[in-house]
């Protein structure tokens, strides 16, 4: 059965079908032809039956005709077994499209990306040789302007660093990820915010014990499966009803407490005037906020007019 991460990590690329393509080249430093657009193809790869091979996602880049293909491979542990299946995927694959295609396996642990960058023996001189997306290569998204710009890639980004040792800059990256869901379709917002928390350590948790996010209870179908949160008091109950309102309260509070945290790391305590008119802004205020502080020197510099 798949996982919230394991779903959550295919919907991203799924949803923004030009991302793998862009991270191939700005991550890996692959070579791709010249393309017009990249789309989403059909992942059933059976060839001969009753045997049958389905991909994570496949995504086709176009210019009038197919000019390469993208196999994407989530993998969240070792398996001997995707040394044999995944030769298959890109061999048919290439049949198929009649055009060079790569594999392109997406990790969040660095261990199972080590495993996975081996080239697979074929027998000969003939071998396959995945790409690998881990931790180490997926660009860390501070900006939450960028992020806005990007969201599949910042919550991507924030599955791979939420993990990391340095706790504060997991806690930015996930509000950077957080502030992009926002302006999201309610299904897409819920599925990525719920990733986003999923994804951060246990450190990251406690550092934001001071928020109303440890209150957060999982909204999308994949989390509350996997994680068996149950419904959210409130605002899962909103979202039963047909209305996004609670949801939409509860993440605007969520980013206010993470706002507040942000600036008391960055400059010390923050005096309770201020965290009133930070509890009290609205989103674009908080937005705005959140751009000022990566550059400020000061706190009244970040706060601006809140302040």
């Amino acid at each position: 059965m798949p996982s919230l991460l394991h779903e959550g990590l295919v919907r991203l690329f799924r949803e923004q079908a030009a991302l793998a393509p862009e991270l191939l080249v700005e991550a890996l430093q692959a070579e791709l032809p010249e393309y017009t657009e990249a789309r989403i193809d059909s992942s059933d790869l059976t060839d001969i039956r009753p045997t049958e091979y389905r991909a994570d996602l496949v995504v086709q880049l176009r210019r009038d005709d197919s000019v390469f293909g993208i196999v994407v491979e989530v993998q969240l542990g070792k398996d001997e077994d995707k040394g044999f299946v995944w030769p298959v995927y890109i061999t048919t694959l290439r049949n198929r499209i009649r055009c060079p295609v790569c594999l392109l396996v997406v990790t969040p642990d660095d261990k199972v990306a080590d495993w996975a960058r081996q080239p697979i023996a074929l027998g000969g001189a003939s071998r396959v040789v995945p790409w690998v997306l881990h931790p180490a290569n997926i660009p860390a998204i501070l900006s939450p302007q960028q992020a806005r710009q990007h969201p599949e890639l910042a919550v991507l980004s924030a599955v791979a660093h939420g993990q990391d040792a340095d706790v504060d800059k997991s806690v930015e990256i996930a509000f950077a990820a957080q502030s992009a869901t926002a302006a999201l379709d309610t299904d897409r917002s819920t599925l990525y915010f719920d990733l986003i928390l999923s994804s951060l350590s246990e450190a990251a948790r406690r550092a934001l014990e001071t928020m109303d996010v440890p209150k957060y209870q999982y909204q999308s179908d994949f989390a509350r499966r996997y994680f068996s949160q149950g419904e959210a008091q409130g605002k899962a109950e909103g979202m039963a009803e047909g209305r996004a309102e609670g949801i939409a309260e509860g993440q605007a509070e969520g980013r206010a407490e993470m706002a507040l945290r942000l600036l008391s790391l960055r400059f010390g305590a923050v005096p309770e005037a201020a965290q009133n008119r930070v509890r009290h802004a609205s989103a674009c205020e908080l937005d705005a906020l959140a751009e000022r502080l990566l550059n400020s020197g000061t706190l009244p510099e970040a706060l601006g007019k809140l302040g």
